[in-house]
C-alpha cells in the first residue's frame, strides 16, 4: 500500500495518547468511587458488566485510528469491473493468413478465436471490426450484436498487401468520429487532391484536440492482430501515437513465425517476415501487452486472457473514502452501544 500524503502518518503517533488518557480516568473514577461508597458497592455495581464499559471506547478508537489513515490517502490495488465500452477488432486478412502453420491456417485460426473472444465478452460491451491487408476498412461498426459480428468475421475476403497503421486509424475514427482522422490524407499527404465534396464542404472543422496520458480512455480499447509487417499504407508507430494520444490502449497479437519460412497451401515458399520490434513497440507506446501466438491452441489462449483482461481490471485506487466510512460505522457503534448498556437514554 502507498499514500498520496505521507507526511500524515506521522499523526498516528498521537494514537497512544488516547488510552493513556482513557486508563489515567479510569484510575481516577476508581479513586472517587472509593472516597464515596465501600469497596463492596463498588464492585457488587460493576459485577457482570466490567467488559462492556470498554467497548464503546475501543470502537472511537479503532474510528479515530482509521480517519487518521484515511487523512494520508492511501492507495490500494483493487480489482474492479471493466469500465469500457467498446472493443475494436482490428483483424489482418493479407494472403499470407492462409499459410497453415497454424492449423488449419492462419486465418481460419484467427476467425474461431476472435468468435470465442466474443463468446466470453460481456453482452453490455460493444465490439467493431477493422479488417486490413493492402488498405484497411470497417467490416462491422460497433454493435452489441454479436450474430452481426460473427457474419462479418466468417466473411473475411484475403488481399494482398499489409497496412497495419491504417487499420489503427480506421480504428480511431470509429472511436473518435468527432476527430476529423482521414486514413487517405494521412498516407498520400500533399498528393492527395484538397477538394472538399458538397457533403463535406458545410461540415464544421474538427474541434482542437488536446492530448491525454497513454492508456487513461477508459471507454474503449482496441486488439490488433497481424502475421506480418506494414507494406503500405499510414506509418505503423505514427498511427500508435495518435492512439497514444487519445489514451486508446491497443493490445497486439503477433501470429505465424517470425523467421520469414512459410508456405502457401499450393506448396509455393514465400518469404515474410513477422514485426515484432515494432509490433512490441505499438503496445508499448500505447500502454498495451503484445502476445506471440504460434499455434491454434496459443492464439486461443491470447483470446482467452484479453477476454479475461476486458472483464476485470486490477488498478491502484485511492481508498480513502472506504476507510472514512468505516469510521463512521465504527463511531456509531460506539454511540448506540455506550447509550444502550450505560443506560444513558435518561
Amino acid at each position: 500500500m502507498s499514500f498520496l500524503a505521507p507526511e500524515l502518518l506521522w499523526s498516528l503517533l498521537a494514537l497512544p495518547v488516547m488510552p493513556a488518557a482513557y486508563l489515567w480516568l479510569l484510575q481516577r473514577r476508581r479513586k472517587l468511587a472509593v472516597a464515596y461508597s465501600t469497596l463492596a458497592v463498588v464492585r457488587a455495581a460493576a459485577a457482570g458488566r466490567q467488559w462492556r464499559r470498554h467497548v464503546p471506547p475501543l470502537l472511537l478508537f479503532l474510528a479515530l485510528a482509521l480517519l487518521l489513515l484515511a487523512a494520508a490517502r492511501p492507495l490500494a490495488q483493487v480489482t474492479l469491473p471493466w469500465t469500457r465500452t467498446t472493443v475494436i477488432l482490428a483483424m489482418d486478412v493479407s494472403l499470407s493468413m492462409r499459410v497453415s502453420d497454424v492449423q488449419p491456417n492462419r486465418l481460419a485460426a484467427a476467425q474461431e478465436a476472435a468468435k470465442l473472444f466474443l463468446q466470453e465478452l460481456p453482452r453490455h460491451v460493444e465490439v467493431g471490426l477493422v479488417t486490413f491487408a493492402g488498405s484497411s476498412q470497417v467490416a462491422q461498426r460497433a454493435t452489441l450484436d454479436r450474430a452481426a459480428l460473427v457474419a462479418a468475421i466468417d466473411g473475411f475476403q484475403m488481399q494482398r498487401g499489409t497496412a497495419i497503421g491504417s487499420a489503427i486509424v480506421h480504428s480511431l475514427s470509429e472511436l473518435f468520429p468527432e476527430h476529423g482522422l482521414d486514413v487517405g490524407a494521412m498516407t498520400f499527404g500533399s498528393s492527395r487532391p484538397q477538394g472538399r465534396s458538397l457533403d463535406e464542404a458545410g461540415k464544421a472543422p474538427p474541434p482542437p484536440f488536446t492530448p491525454v496520458p497513454p492508456g487513461s480512455y477508459t471507454s474503449a480499447a482496441i486488439i490488433l492482430l497481424s502475421d506480418g509487417r506494414r507494406t503500405t499504407g499510414v506509418d505503423t508507430l505514427d498511427a500508435a501515437r495518435l492512439a497514444a494520444e487519445r489514451g486508446v490502449r491497443i493490445d497486439v497479437v503477433g501470429l505465424g513465425t517470425p523467421d520469414g519460412a512459410a508456405t502457401t497451401p499450393e506448396g509455393l515458399p514465400i518469404y515474410m517476415q513477422l514485426d515484432e520490434g515494432t509490433l512490441k513497440e505499438v503496445a508499448r507506446i500505447t500502454g498495451g501487452s503484445y502476445h506471440h501466438a504460434g499455434s491454434a491452441d496459443r492464439l486461443r489462449e491470447v483470446y482467452g486472457q484479453l477476454g479475461s483482461r476486458v472483464q476485470v481490471q486490477s488498478r491502484e485506487t485511492e481508498v480513502s473514502a472506504l476507510l472514512a466510512l468505516a469510521a463512521a460505522v465504527l463511531a456509531v457503534a460506539a454511540g448506540v452501544l455506550s447509550l444502550a448498556w450505560l443506560r444513558r437514554l435518561d
